[in-house]
């Protein structure tokens, strides 16, 4: 997979195996690691007040989308995208 962007909207497949479209909120890279943040379209097009889910996935060695696994890693990567979200808004 190339370098993922911001805006892209992509198809992930959820534990139940139920296919969801996801886009793209935030990309960083972290000591080498490519990171995204990314949100359901469904929600971000809602455009309602309320405030939506967002996941935090990397990309594996592949350069597939994989989740974040342990607790350390998940909390680093969580208070960097906080911070550039809220920056946006």
């Amino acid at each position: 997979m190339d370098k993922i962007e911001v805006g892209e909207i992509f198809s992930i497949t959820d534990e139940n195996n139920e296919e969801n479209e996801v886009e793209v909120l935030a990309a960083i890279t972290i000591e080498g690691t490519d990171y995204v943040a990314v949100g359901f379209v469904d929600d971000i097009r809602d455009e309602t007040d309320e405030d939506i889910d967002v996941f935090f996935m990397k990309l594996d060695q592949e350069g597939d989308l994989a989740p974040i696994e342990s607790d350390e890693e998940f909390e680093k990567i969580s208070s960097v995208f906080d911070d550039i979200l809220n920056e946006e808004e």
